[in-house]
């Protein structure tokens, strides 16, 4: 198998990942990433098969795990009941009981009126001149006041709400060092706690909200235990919130950058395709891990009990196999599935809720500043495996 070498951390690739998957494209269909120790693929092909693949899950054999480090204890007693982290049959009992809850039709449909309106009220607190930053103007509080609101947590806890997420993701990124591992393990322990007080409240008085669906969710019997909720709020929150956040800013600057039509794009007949353009062409998130429960064979590798493989999304994602002219941004492109909130059984519970955010904010910015322009070139933050810009500066 061929190797390649390069850190996830320099600012070239930080900047611009895409040419390294397309030399990685041209090894064939998995290639080892020395950096990591990983065997990765960036075929669309292979994403595909190994999402849907039962062989291949998150939960790692008991053969491969290692002692958690005391510092990151914490971090860890989260991830313990994190349905994101387990396969069945625990993952497909949580993951049952939190789709009765989260993703019914009535209540992701219920939130368009509230997005709208929150869409409308950020955008009023904009600069009349002058630039200003996007990402904390617009695409950093909404989807995080979405979350809140949905859970029944009080916003104005908003900020306090995004240090608790930014800390723990910091355990996901390729530059992760001690200091981050302590910062996210203090955040999940406060975290837990601020949880645990608001739960023991909503059980005594139950209110219109999700934590009150998670907590009267039943199947056969089954309910959430309380750690089990405490996870899948933590879990709703870090992971819908900086994927979306990522989202809002890499479409705005494909958008501006496009030299699209865009009312045209972002009419209601044309939306919906448009954010599936966004969430294909720059994703929040690029790589995602699998481990091999029993030997298996894919494209021509075969993969042994307890190795580990890197699903390259942002280069599944641009796969020429499966998409024409991939590098090229376009909102009128055929309607195709992206590979962005992943597949089979762990595909994203939160996407509906992040492409009803999408499709709803995004019409309304533009329309509302029809001549929103970038003011100097957007810079992307050193955050792998997420993808999202640093800051984003505008003028209206």
């Amino acid at each position: 198998m061929d190797r390649l070498t390069q850190s996830p951390t320099e600012p070239a690739f930080v900047q611009n990942p895409y040419p390294f998957y397309e030399r990685a494209r041209a090894l064939g269909p998995m290639f080892y990433w020395q950096d990591y120790g990983l065997i990765c693929t960036p075929s669309a092909t292979a994403c595909h098969a190994i999402f849907r693949d039962r062989r291949f899950g998150r939960e790692i054999p008991l053969e491969r795990q290692t002692p958690i480090a005391p510092h990151t204890a914490d971090f860890y007693k989260i991830e313990a009941h994190s349905m994101l982290e387990l396969e069945a049959p625990r993952h497909t009992r949580l993951r049952s009981l939190v789709l009765r809850a989260f993703t019914t039709r009535r209540r992701i449909a219920g939130m368009q009126a509230d997005i709208e309106k929150l869409s409308h009220d950020l955008i009023d607190q904009f600069p009349e001149t002058g630039t200003f930053d996007l990402l904390p103007a617009f695409a950093r509080p909404l989807p995080v006041i979405v979350i809140a609101r949905l859970l029944g947590v009080p916003e104005t806890l908003a900020d306090q709400l995004l240090t608790w997420s930014n800390a723990m993701v910091g355990m996901y990124q390729a530059r992760r060092t001690r200091q981050m591992e302590e910062a996210a393990a203090t955040a999940a322990r406060d975290f837990a706690d601020f949880l645990t007080d608001y739960i023991t409240e909503r059980r005594a008085k139950p209110a219109d909200d999700l934590i009150t669906q998670l907590i009267a969710a039943e199947m056969e019997g089954e309910r959430l235990s309380t750690d089990e909720l405490i996870s899948t709020c933590i879990l709703l929150l870090n992971a819908g919130h900086e994927a979306t956040v990522h989202t809002i800013g890499n479409g705005v600057k494909a958008l501006l950058t496009s030299h699209s039509d865009l009312p045209a794009v972002l009419a209601p007949d044309r939306a919906e395709a448009t954010v599936e353009e966004i969430l294909r062409f720059d994703p929040a998130l690029h790589m995602f891990t699998r481990w091999a429960y029993e030997d298996v064979e894919v494209m021509g590798h075969t993969f042994k009990r307890g190795d580990q493989v890197g699903l390259l999304l942002g280069a599944a994602n641009r796969d020429p196999t499966h998409w024409e002219h991939p590098d090229l941004f376009n909102p009128k492109r055929p309607d195709k599935v992206n590979l962005t909130c992943g597949a089979g059984a762990h595909f994203c519970v939160g996407a509906p809720l992040a492409r009803l955010e999408l499709q709803c904010a995004l019409p309304i910015l533009f329309r509302r500043c029809p001549n929103l322009h970038l003011v100097g070139r957007p810079h992307y933050a050193n955050l792998y495996h997420f993808h999202g810009l640093e800051a984003l500066m505008v003028a209206r």
